[in-house]
């Protein structure tokens, strides 16, 4: 069996602790612009920008942050230098849907193809961003850590992927009302009601709005909740719980999966700057297998309805 390297890109989001746990050896840096004319890697920490001083910047009116993948020479200067060390690679990338950094990895594939034709380079599309993607990562990392080869890994990674569930709630409705997802008018009342959207990913990654609670408290309640019901054998999994910039709603909502739901291990990592940038801050979310997401999320809807009934 040739050896292989697993490549996310760094929008999996997933912290040195967890890394280091699954024995994650690389991955796929990107760009990220200030409008103050710096320009950083993104990267899975915050050696570049703190955290803190990212959301805030992200949050003020007088900056603009943008981000993007690799680029393609970048891409291929990675793929060449795996495949002339001998590895087959497994390139792992945020939804094709949300980024254009699938269809980057594709194209670097096929120059190192060309050049290397006996190395195996698959490209897969996880179809998910963030926390969900980065629970992908984390599960092939275990796969082949378990001895699973190349195509055993991309075929269980291909029947799981949209087995991916998110539940978590958002506070920050003044930077969603800023990115166009809802009106000004409907963040600022938001805001002081108290009200906090909580979603589950669909099928392309997005996130649709299941419903809105009232109190983070209650919020994380219902978070564990929806986790109870839509996760499968949640004892055998390991969970993965994602925040902006929110670590204390983080660790309360793992110290309540820990106690109801009893998996085999729940982490704990920041959404950095390849991803933070669009998410914004204010979100904490814990991310699970469970059954294959529905279409337009009805199955999800219908677990969401009957927890709020009682």
């Amino acid at each position: 069996m040739n050896k292989y390297i697993i490549l996310a890109d760094v929008t999996c989001d997933l912290s040195a602790e967890i890394r280091e746990y699954f024995g994650i050896e690389d991955y796929i840096k990107g760009h990220v612009h200030f409008s103050d004319t710096r320009d950083f890697n993104t990267t899975l920490d915050w050696s570049e920008v703190g955290r803190e001083e990212f959301y805030k910047a992200l949050s003020s009116k007088k900056s603009d942050i943008s981000t993007a993948p690799a680029s393609p020479e970048e891409y291929y200067l990675i793929f060449k230098g795996y495949a002339e060390k001998g590895y087959d690679i497994l390139s792992m990338s945020i939804s094709s849907k949300i980024s254009s950094t699938y269809n980057v990895a594709v194209g670097a594939a096929k120059r190192v193809g060309e050049e290397f034709p006996d190395r195996k380079i698959y490209c897969f599309d996880s179809y998910k961003m963030s926390g969900a993607f980065g629970l992908l990562v984390m599960y092939a990392h275990m796969l082949k850590n378990e001895g699973s080869s190349f195509d055993e890994v991309v075929a269980r990674l291909e029947e799981n992927k949209h087995r991916v569930h998110q539940m978590g709630p958002i506070d920050d409705l003044i930077f969603v009302a800023r990115r166009g997802r809802i009106t000004m008018g409907k963040a600022i009342m938001g805001s002081f009601a108290g009200v906090k959207p909580m979603g589950d990913c669909n099928r392309d990654g997005y996130v649709s709005v299941l419903t809105k609670v009232k109190g983070i408290n209650k919020a994380l309640d219902m978070t564990v909740r929806y986790a109870e019901q839509a996760a499968v054998n949640v004892a055998d999994q390991y969970l993965l719980i994602s925040h902006s910039n929110r670590p204390e709603y983080a660790e309360k909502l793992k110290a309540l999966i820990e106690e109801r739901l009893n998996p085999k291990k729940v982490f704990v990592s920041d959404v950095f700057s390849g991803c933070g940038t669009n998410i914004g801050p204010g979100m904490v979310a814990v991310y699970f297998f469970g059954e294959e997401l529905s279409e337009d999320l009805a199955a999800e809807k219908e677990i969401m309805t009957k927890l709020l009934n009682g």
